[in-house]
């Protein structure tokens, strides 16, 4: 088995493919449910607003690429041709190598930003509840938060890289001036809307709304930072009486239309300041009619990533954060390669006692007179000297399986001794299954 990522992001493609190629609603699940089958034994999506990518655990890497590129073209409306082009693939330790930098923030359109690691564990859960991740991509994304929050802690790129909400925040700011005392509207009350409204209320607005098309779930948003929450049928009057709009909701289609904005800026036209909106989702959820509206300010998710490119990123700790990726990805690799021949030694260990055990029963049948404590003396030493014969190899093996090009220890280990292949496998499957 083979571990293969392939995906696009906001690095490989641009903002309107990444638009259009965006999955919502059911299709993640159905993407998810569709990789379940041969050549892919485990699949993971990572979908949020600027990637999708699948990671698997396959037989066959170049059929395992065609198939996952196929699906992806299939659910999300894109063409393959069209998709092909902005597609990238990692095999093995560089598909470690990538998921590893991702959760680190390294691969994020703010560099640092912390909403990646509930996002890839989110991913995680998923594939688990839909039983398409077994244990290889279990460990993996299990390591790869552990080291994403290692990165966090042993370095100061939280400093280098705010979310996406702050940085937005920021753009918006150096038009529509200080963030403080402004009334603002989140549109959407899923992990980021309430991220936005959590960040808004850490910047003191004056006022708080919160709109969803389910109202109960608007309305826990709304209670836990003192504001109120309005049903999507007000969307309207609240747009009117506001002054800042972030919009993130995982709608496929168009939420606040050019219209709609119009005759709000229309109304507060008495207002000093545009009315700005942040829209974080992607797809879209702000026209892109809405940036040419006297007195209205627009930011969105691409102009972010132009900015971010822009901004001073923290170069050392970059540095160091690459250092634990590069330090992560060898431990992790070496880990993995000295597992590998677990299943080779026990088999090892399996025959040998075997063996023991056939001799001692012929013993048994050559010399029927032998006391009880004589016989048990002879089987105690007997499986005490071929214990001492299989320590030190084994244990040597293990050392040198973590080591690169390490396969090949225990291949020859499985030659030098004609282990049964079915053996090992069955040992493979039952630490599988567990």
């Amino acid at each position: 088995m083979s571990l293969l990522v392939v995906g696009l992001s906001h690095r490989s493609a641009p903002a309107g493919l990444l638009e259009r190629a965006a999955l919502t609603g059911h299709q993640p699940s159905r993407l998810l449910h569709a990789s379940a089958s041969a050549p892919v034994a485990e699949s993971t999506l990572v979908n949020t607003c600027n990637r999708i990518e699948l990671y698997a655990e396959v037989d066959n890497c170049h059929a395992g690429v065609e198939i996952l590129s196929t699906l992806l073209a299939e659910h999300s409306g894109v063409g393959l041709d069209e998709l092909t082009p902005h597609l990238y693939v990692h095999y093995e330790d560089r598909a470690v190598h990538h998921l590893f930098s991702v959760a680190c923030g390294l691969h994020s359109m703010v560099v640092g930003e912390g909403q990646i690691l509930g996002q890839l564990r989110d991913a995680l859960n998923t594939a688990q509840d839909q039983h398409t991740a077994g244990r290889s991509l279990n460990e993996l994304f299990q390591q790869a938060l552990r080291v994403g929050k290692r990165a966090h802690s042993e370095t100061g790129i939280d400093k280098a890289g705010q979310t996406l909400v702050i940085f937005g925040l920021q753009q918006i700011a150096e038009v529509c001036g200080p963030i403080a005392g402004k009334r603002a509207l989140v549109v959407g009350a899923g992990s980021m809307s309430s991220l936005a409204a959590a960040t808004l209320h850490g910047e003191g607005v004056g006022e708080l709304v919160v709109a969803n098309r389910t109202l109960a779930k608007a309305e826990r948003v709304a209670a836990q930072l003192g504001g109120t929450a309005v049903p999507f049928t007000e969307l309207g009057t609240a747009l009117v009486e506001t002054d800042l709009v972030i919009s993130c909701t995982g709608a496929a289609g168009i939420v606040l239309t050019a219209d709609a904005i119009e005759a709000a800026a229309q109304k507060r036209s008495a207002v000093a300041a545009p009315l700005a909106l942040l829209d974080l989702a992607m797809p879209r959820d702000v026209d892109t009619a809405a940036h040419t509206l006297a007195g209205v300010h627009v930011v969105y998710l691409e102009s972010l990533a132009t900015a971010a490119q822009d901004a001073d990123s923290g170069a050392l700790d970059i540095d160091a954060v690459r250092r634990i990726v590069a330090e992560e990805v060898d431990a992790f690799g070496a880990a993995q390669r000295a597992a590998a021949t677990t299943p080779s030694v026990i088999a090892l260990r399996a025959m040998a006692s075997a063996l023991v055990n056939a001799e001692l029963e012929r013993l048994d049948a050559r010399l029927p007179g032998l006391e009880d404590h004589t016989r048990a003396e002879i089987q105690q030493t007997v499986r005490r000297v071929v214990n001492k014969l299989l320590h030190q190899p084994t244990v040597r093996i293990k050392q040198l399986a973590g080591e690169p090009g390490g396969a090949s220890y225990a291949a020859a280990l499985r030659e030098l001794f004609d282990l049964d292949p079915m053996a090992i496998e069955a040992v493979s499957t039952t630490r599988t299954i567990s």
